[in-house]
């Protein structure tokens, strides 16, 4: 399945992890593999060889976690694997299907994540958030997780960034004052806007105040 490619295009498009890592097998593919080897046992045996050595292994056990259909295992399995995610591409396949149908118990588990002090781990409790709980399950309370995380990591500001201009899209009522009164950091502030206004889910007067809202940096 290896695509030497393939694993170059990923290595650049992941800083932090080296490119030696890669082994270069396309996402598709994967996803098609991972189905068929969670019928194995060995993959169970697999779901336990942590930490892995290759990115593409990560990959694979983050999918395999997806696919779990039992609510307590899979919750156990991934808060194992968490702390061992070390890049956002990881972070962000891993999407456990399990977790829609157990939205009641699931909330508790997105405050532990995301006061996480793993960055990958915190970003994962955010996006389990904007997944979830953006919908007919959207309570205002829930905007101040992400508003209340602290620290410069990169990839949680970006998560916290894309939260809030999917809340925009979505919520935009209940969400719109935490820009106007300034809530987050200023590169939050920023980066949330600009990807609001380039968002097909937000309208053109909308996107004509959230320009007026814009804070200098620096």
């Amino acid at each position: 399945m290896r695509d030497e490619g393939y694993a170059t295009f990923q290595a650049k498009l992941t800083p932090g992890v080296a490119e030696e890592l890669f082994i270069g097998v396309r996402v598709p593919i994967l996803r098609n593999f991972a189905k068929e080897y969670a019928k194995e046992e060995e993959s169970n045996v697999f779901l336990k060889e942590l930490p892995h050595t290759f990115y593409d292994e990560n990959m694979l056990h983050a999918l395999l976690l997806s696919q779990i259909k039992d609510y307590d295992r899979c919750i156990e399995l991934t808060d194992t694997f968490l702390p061992y995610v070390d890049n956002w591409a990881v972070c962000d396949i891993l999407s456990p299907k399990v977790f829609s149908k157990n939205k009641g118990r699931l909330m508790e588990n997105i405050l532990s994540w995301a006061a996480s002090p793993y960055p990958f781990t915190c970003r994962f409790g955010i996006e389990m958030l904007m997944s979830h709980f953006l919908d007919k399950d959207f309570k205002r309370e829930y905007l101040n997780i992400p508003a209340s995380v602290q620290g410069e990591e990169y990839y949680v500001r970006m998560m916290v960034a894309w939260f809030f201009a999917t809340a925009l899209a979505k919520q935009w009522d209940a969400t719109i004052p935490f820009i106007e009164k300034n809530v987050l950091a200023t590169w939050t502030h920023n980066k949330t806007i600009q990807k609001a206004i380039e968002s097909f889910r937000v309208t053109p007067e909308q996107k004509q105040y959230l320009r007026t809202l814009k804070r200098k940096e620096g």
